[in-house]
């Protein structure tokens, strides 16, 4: 009897390239093959890769590498953002026998009949207006929570930005499919679905660049609130513009959906803003920050920025820094600006020095440690419900509540994917918040 072929996976970015990789690896079952984990031996690697910082480029050849490594007969396919953004370099890629762009990745099986080793990479990629097409996808069976794709592509023109060249048109799954596929993922077992997608605010337009809206975000929330099995619902990054206040209000009395939003800022200066050419001001943002704070207090509100974007002053900074410090808001993601070819904003003047950008981020992501701070002392004495996760992390279990405070307790196998509800009393050294089971769980 012939040996199944194994295939491993690694996804480089985003929840998005997350659940698209899980589809991916289901059509690979579906054939066949036998997945298991990139650290194991495997016939052929799969890599999702990205492409919104630099520094994903060069993860890319360390992950290649490291397959190599494993076994150097491997068969090694890119797929995902920077495989359509530049398929050439990663074909140069020593190790790199396939590159599929946007329109192909989800046709892997069909490309993968010779699994020799090939002197340079075969290139599948098509013009990113052909990427006028939707596949859904989910991710599961990797963890206690599934990320469930609902919508692709990006019809913004952020000075930035290079997913629209990567992904194409904004475009959204159906309602019926996206609604089948939360219903697939209850069935599993799995307590938390988060929403995720390009800009899942502008959810509904229909698959061929039609600009019409079939359905509206705030109706997806909706039919989605009514799923049976689904125990929680988080919506992952939402454009503050796009984030309409009866969401906001639907939320806080939602069955399943979460006090949680993550929202992108990027800058706290509006001539930086507009240089960016972002579709709102920061008057906007603050006014969505002060609603979700009106109708829900306890949640948690995370915050995109960018330090360093062409013509950053130190005024422009500082501005951001007084108006972050200012905001009710619970912890940033701080990305440091790096030039990306093909954006406009790689063309612009007042190009920030390296060691400046490196201030800047430090200088904020020392205020995200406050802001988390505070935001979970704000929580000590209050009754939450944690869902915690699989791993054994030096003898700890680890979970979130529904607002995403990060709970650990001593490692316990009978509470893995379970949802316990418990009174956070207090913040260990590690500054997460600890909790120590009674008898029936030690």
């Amino acid at each position: 009897m012939m040996m199944k072929k194994k295939v491993a996976f690694y996804t480089l970015g985003c929840k998005l390239n997350f659940s698209e990789t899980s589809t991916i690896a289901r059509s690979f079952q579906d054939e066949g093959f036998d997945r298991v984990e990139f650290e194991e031996v495997a016939d052929i690697y799969v890599i999702n890769t990205c492409s919104v910082t630099e520094n994903a480029d060069k993860q890319f050849k360390q992950v290649v590498r490291k397959a190599m490594k494993l076994n150097e007969k491997a068969f090694v396919a890119a797929v995902g953002c920077y495989a359509q953004l530049k398929p050439e370099e990663l074909a140069a890629v020593d190790g790199v026998d396939l590159v599929l762009g946007a329109t192909e990745k989800f046709k892997i099986t069909d490309y993968i009949n010779d699994l020799s080793k090939n002197d340079f990479g075969e290139v599948h990629s098509c013009e990113i207006v052909e990427a006028d097409f939707y596949v859904g996808s989910y991710s599961i069976g990797d963890r206690t929570r599934a990320f469930l794709k609902v919508q692709d592509g990006c019809d913004y023109k952020c000075t930035y930005c290079t997913i629209p060249l990567a992904r194409g048109i904004s475009r959204s799954d159906t309602m019926d499919n996206v609604l089948r596929n939360a219903k697939e993922i209850s069935e599993q077992n799995i307590k938390e679905i988060v929403l995720t997608g390009v800009n899942i605010g502008d959810y509904g337009k229909g698959e061929f660049g039609n600009k019409k809206h079939e359905h509206t975000f705030f109706e997806l929330v909706r039919n989605l609130d009514k799923v049976e099995g689904i125990e929680r619902l988080r919506i992952s990054s939402i454009e503050p513009n796009l984030l309409k206040n009866e969401t906001i209000d639907f939320v806080s009395k939602s069955r399943t959906f979460v006090p949680h939003f993550h929202i992108p800022l990027q800058s706290g200066s509006n001539d930086i803003l507009k240089k960016m050419k972002r579709r709102y001001m920061r008057e906007l943002y603050s006014e969505r920050v002060a609603k979700i704070r009106e109708v829900m207090p306890h949640a948690c509100i995370g915050v995109d920025v960018i330090v360093g974007f062409p013509g950053e002053t130190d005024e422009h900074f500082l501005d951001t820094y007084r108006f972050l410090n200012d905001l009710d808001i619970s912890y940033l993601h701080v990305f440091t600006y790096s030039e990306r070819d093909n954006t406009e904003a790689a063309d612009f003047d007042g190009v920030v020095p390296a060691n400046v950008r490196a201030k800047r981020s430090k200088m904020l992501r020392g205020l995200s440690v406050k802001k988390r701070r505070a935001f979970y002392e704000s929580q000590l004495g209050t009754s939450r419900t944690v869902l915690f996760e699989g791993e054994n992390r030096e003898g700890y279990i680890h979970g979130f509540t529904e607002n995403y405070v990060k709970v650990k307790a001593p490692w316990n196998p009978e509470l893995v994917n379970t949802l316990q509800e418990i009174t956070l009393t207090k913040i260990d050294e590690d500054g997460l918040v600890r909790f120590d089971f009674v008898a029936e769980f030690a």
